[in-house]
């Protein structure tokens, strides 16, 4: 029987411990020894034990009690998780500062309102970039449901119980809020040095770094190897705040700025990194940028920047996204670290569009924390320019994963015996035809690209293949370059669509398949012939075409007020392969071209590619498969409301629950309309405090006026 004097102390001991847990790996401030600590973890363990009803998800003993997995399951994330864009210099960042000026200046503000946010473009919140692994973690009513990686940003893998296991993430938040909070999880050097050190005593390989440390222990799928290793956090965003919810009778809403975000986090109990300010200007900005250049090395977890966001959150709203990153932040990058090296040889390699790549075969040395042996030199005007000879002893850098690049030559170092380098005139892979085709590169220079003229090159096609299933794409689990490779080797695959025809009794016989690898594989085709839109058109591999504008054209397939909008083009539904060829040939140039983002080459490439006959009969076999799309994320659900339903709005003065932006987008949501001014055809001036000359004039018209408690009634 359990008294109540042993669920006072079963609660007292979990408010302790996490007490304890919370001022040592949160705040740094440790008030008791290792040995009281596990004295009362020791004495937890034992209560739950003999009574289980008392263990409860949040209880300090639950952060490592996940059994191992057999592999990770996929989860879709509540918001999509973007990327940041990079700046390496000051002169990036006044561009990405006057491009958002230009943004501001389109956007039909009131004359009082834009005024406002152009004073507050320049207010940046500036924090250190850490360089670890991003972390998505998810809270129901306080209490830790689920952490996930970031994956493609739009779906992750559920490491929750790996999540677990770090001790500065709470499993229980000091509120009982529903919210979704975005971080990164970090090793520390020491820690890895002490990794290291146990691994060069078993003779195993040492960790690279601290970066792909944690990423990997994150990764494991037993979780007594992921809390071996002493994962730490930071939390820098408020991902999602649930609408609706009070504490002490008072509406949670959402941090005006940046700054109160990062502040409510520490609230709740989550570990923010300190070392963030408020600057007024670049020039504050690169102040801060050079004295963390000279510190950075010396911190216990890895930094290769700053972060720049937008204070003002009404102001991130109005700038909104790209296809691939928020406009209103962006990643300031420290310089990439350098070495010398040789290169050995230059050879080709072949792109899934037939491009011709020349690549240079390095003296293996150690970069950025790994050792690397290859580099790209981009194309042959790339290696004119910077006169590069095989022999030559070079600079080659390197930033966190992008592939490493020739910097310079060390002409001094030349001692007459380097040889001069030529593109030839056949394929080195099926000796087709080479041509080649003059380009502007993204240094505004005539280049020139050279490509496989052979249609059928095994090479291209295998590519082709490569990209067709990489995370970005289809995402099959288990279908990586080795496995195409053999795959296309024994002839049971030749194109993408083949891929889904494949039986495990095809799979069986071939060596590194057995009975379950050869099922997990085709269970792993079978779901992944859902797939999310943009990720479907990513993987077609359309020339020009990357994931970033797959997916701004998919946004706007499913956009009503956009000229690409799907029923504005006969169509009813866009769910099999090849409703999209009907869609595409029904669009022409100029279509497309409306969209700010996409170029003159990539529309024609898209248009092209489409009204092909063979691409068609690709998708054909697909759907005959079985392969269709995901887009509720894409769709803008309308709650329609028949007292707001076609009506049109009008917003003056501060409202007091919600943004302008945030009551404007519920309007549409409602199937009510948005104007900038009051007319004839207003049906109701919104007004909050502080109103303009709007008021007046919605007198003079007989407008109906209506305040925020008014239009919640309407609702």
């Amino acid at each position: 029987m359990i008294t109540q004097e042993i669920k006072t102390r079963v609660e007292k001991l979990k408010k302790t411990i996490d007490d304890y847990r919370y001022r040592y790996h949160v705040l740094d401030d440790p008030t008791v020894t290792d040995e009281i600590y596990d004295s009362l973890m020791e004495e937890l363990r034992k209560l739950e034990k003999k009574y289980p009803e008392l263990k409860t998800p949040d209880s300090p003993t639950q952060r490592i009690g996940g059994k191992p997995l057999n592999k990770f399951t996929k989860v879709k994330h509540r918001l999509k998780q973007w990327s940041l864009d990079d700046a390496f210099s000051l002169a990036e960042l006044k561009d990405w500062e006057e491009r958002n000026a230009k943004i501001l200046a389109k956007t039909k503000l009131p004359a009082d309102q834009y005024k406002k946010y152009k004073k507050e473009l320049k207010n940046y919140t500036v924090e250190v970039k850490i360089d670890g692994l991003k972390i998505i973690l998810e809270y129901e009513k306080g209490l830790l449901i689920q952490g996930a990686t970031r994956g493609d940003g739009i779906i992750g893998e559920d490491v929750t119980e790996n999540i677990k296991t770090i001790q500065s993430v709470p499993l229980q938040l000091r509120q009982p809020l529903t919210l979704t909070a975005v971080g990164e999880c970090w090793l520390s050097n020491s820690e890895l040095e002490r990794l290291n050190a146990e691994r060069r005593q078993r003779g195993e390989a040492e960790l690279a770094n601290s970066r792909n440390a944690a990423a990997g222990s994150i990764r494991q799928l037993n979780p007594r190897v992921a809390a071996s290793r002493k994962l730490d956090s930071f939390i820098y965003d408020l991902n999602w705040l649930a609408p609706g919810q009070k504490i002490s009778g008072r509406e949670v809403k959402f941090p005006p700025t940046q700054i109160e975000e990062l502040k409510f986090l520490e609230e709740l109990g989550f570990k923010v990194n300190k070392n963030y300010t408020l600057c007024r200007g670049l020039t504050e900005v690169q102040k801060i940028y050079d004295d963390w250049k000279e510190k950075r090395n010396k911190q216990e977890y890895g930094i290769d920047g700053l972060v720049l966001k937008i204070n003002s959150r009404e102001l991130q709203q109005v700038l909104g996204y790209t296809g691939k990153s928020p406009r209103f932040a962006i990643a300031y990058k420290f310089p990439t670290e350098k070495v010398t090296t040789i290169i050995e040889d230059i050879k080709l390699q072949v792109g899934r569009t037939g491009v011709l790549t020349p690549v240079a075969i390095l003296r293996p040395v150690r970069v950025a924390g790994s050792v690397v042996s290859r580099a790209t030199l981009h194309n042959e005007s790339e290696i004119r320019r910077k006169d590069i000879k095989i022999g030559d002893t070079v600079v080659i850098h390197k930033a966190g994963d992008v592939i490493p690049e020739v910097v310079e030559v060390i002409k001094k170092m030349r001692t007459g015996q380097e040889k001069k380098w030529q593109m030839p005139q056949k394929c080195p892979m099926c000796s087709g035809e080479v041509k080649k085709e003059k380009i502007l590169d993204s240094k505004k220079k005539d280049s020139v690209d050279y490509y496989c003229n052979n249609p059928h090159c095994f090479a291209v096609e295998k590519e082709k293949l490569i990209h067709f299933v990489s995370r970005k794409g289809f995402n099959i689990e288990g279908l990586g370059e080795k496995i195409i490779e053999q795959l296309a080797a024994e002839g049971l695959i030749a194109s993408p669509a083949d891929i889904f025809y494949l039986k495990q009794g095809d799979l069986e016989p071939l060596e590194r398949f057995a009975e379950k690898s050869a099922q997990n594989l085709v269970e792993a085709i079978e779901e992944s012939k859902k797939i999310e839109l943009p990720n479907f058109l990513f993987a077609l591999g359309i020339r020009h075409l990357g994931e970033e504008n797959s997916y701004l054209i998919a946004k706007e397939m499913f956009n009503e007020n956009s000229p690409l909008y799907f029923k504005k083009h006969s169509l009813k539904k866009i769910e099999n392969p090849t409703d999209l060829v009907r869609y595409f040939r029904d669009l022409n140039k100029e279509d497309l071209l409306q969209i700010n983002g996409l170029g003159e080459r990539m529309v024609e490439s898209i248009l092209r590619w489409f009204n092909d006959d063979k691409n068609l009969q690709a998708l054909e076999k697909m759907e005959r498969a079985g392969v269709r799309f995901v887009v509720e994320n894409l769709i803008v659900q309308k709650k329609k409301n028949k007292n707001i339903q076609d009506k049109t709005f009008v917003l003056t003065g501060a409202l007091q629950h919600l943004t302008r932006e945030e009551m404007k987008k519920k309007i549409k949501e409602l199937g009510g309309k948005i104007s900038s001014s009051i007319s004839k055809n207003t049906d109701y001036l919104l007004v909050g405090d502080k109103p303009g000359s709007k008021l007046e004039k919605a007198k003079k018209l007989g407008t109906k006026i209506i305040t925020e408690d008014d239009f919640e009634k309407m609702v």
